[in-house]
């Protein structure tokens, strides 16, 4: 697992939110097992304890549960729970950022890469 850590949150946030990310990438699918805190640990050169926080959240968020001697799993729809949550989190948080960036540089749709040629291809479909 390949992470950048920066200095704008705490670790155990940015694992989480690595955690998340290879759920949603397929990397971990329902019912497969996380790393153990200790492999986490050592690869990344982190405190167990740091991790075991990350893992919590996600237990917090039903996400991925305990099972008793065996480690953590992923539970069935966590997916389709975090696409809905990482929308959301996207929506109200992130993008409002993003389009008040820009508004201020004064861009124009089709000055942003991927957007006008998802505005064309739906202008395309509206016409047949």
């Amino acid at each position: 697992m390949e992470i950048t850590w920066n200095n704008k949150e705490p670790i155990y946030l940015q694992l989480r939110d690595r955690l998340v990310a290879l759920i949603m990438d397929g990397v971990f699918l329902e019912g497969d097992a996380l790393p153990s805190v200790r492999q986490i640990a050592g690869e990344q050169r982190i405190n167990p304890i740091t991790v075991s926080k990350a893992f919590q959240i996600l237990v917090d968020e039903e996400l991925v549960e305990k099972k008793r001697g065996l480690g953590m799993y992923v539970v069935k729809g966590a997916k389709e729970k975090l696409a809905k949550l990482e929308r959301q989190k996207f929506l109200t948080e992130e993008w409002p950022q993003i389009a008040s960036r820009i508004e201020r540089l004064g861009l124009e749709l089709d000055e942003l890469p991927g957007l006008a040629a998802l505005d064309k291809s739906e202008a395309d479909g509206d016409e047949a």
